[in-house]
């Protein structure tokens, strides 16, 4: 257990941006912008708890290939954690290219669970790996109309998941894009739940735990209802 910013923290969540498909430049820090408000929402919510958030920056701004930047990145961030804070949990919270990162690196030892928005998981020659999955406890959520990473791919992969962890669930933001941005205050309301349930061993909102519980493919199409959260208190 280890402390910063003046306090005890007792979990951390690591929140993974987006990106290029290649790109050896520094990143702009657009994609790390994008997830400071969901990055400050969680910080308020785990504050009492002792949750404390950090964006990763990664070295490039693409994935690069057989390179995978990101997850050499999203790897030395969570030893960095260990590090840092000692043995506490942690959870990869990734969006796009950052959800890729995040669902390799689940594996690693300092964390419990990942949540995967908007997955970019494009068509490749050896598909995406699951087993690091198993004992981890996975949410992915993905806007059905979203143009930069279909839909369709991070449902196969869910199901994938599925096979060999039980402990996966999957949300269909209907009608919103690869941003989420028209239903930003259900997937922050989502995420929170999820990353505050599984780090801190609180129970989940009904919805998620539904979800967890419901066979494939009801479990990993469910609909992320238009509201939802604003009954929970975090």
């Amino acid at each position: 257990m280890g402390t910063g910013h003046g306090r005890t923290v007792r979990a951390v969540a690591l929140l993974l941006p987006g990106g290029e498909v290649r790109g050896t430049r520094r990143p702009t820090g657009v994609h790390a912008a994008a997830l400071w408000p969901l990055a400050r929402h969680l910080a308020r919510a785990g504050k009492e708890e002792g949750l404390t958030t950090h964006t990763v920056r990664y070295r490039y701004g693409g994935w690069n290939g057989d390179s995978a930047h990101p997850v050499q990145d999203t790897t030395w961030a969570a030893d960095e954690v260990v590090r840092r804070y000692g043995d506490v949990p942690v959870c990869l919270v990734g969006m796009s290219m950052g959800a890729r990162a995040a669902l390799r690196v689940g594996g690693h030892a300092a964390v419990n669970s990942v949540v995967a928005l908007s997955s970019w998981l494009p068509v490749v020659p050896e598909p995406e790996p699951v087993k690091q999955l198993v004992g981890r406890r996975v949410l992915m959520a993905h806007g059905t109309r979203d143009a930069e990473a279909d839909p369709e791919l991070s449902y196969r992969f869910a199901q994938r998941v599925k096979k060999v962890n039980p402990d996966i669930c999957r949300f269909e933001v209907h009608s919103d894009g690869h941003t989420l941005y028209h239903h930003w205050a259900e997937v922050f309301a989502l995420t929170t739940d999820f990353v505050m349930g599984t780090l801190f061993d609180r129970g989940f909102a009904r919805p998620i735990t539904d979800a967890l519980a419901a066979p494939p493919p009801l479990g990993l199409r469910m609909p992320l209802a238009s509201g939802f959260g604003r009954s929970i208190r975090v």
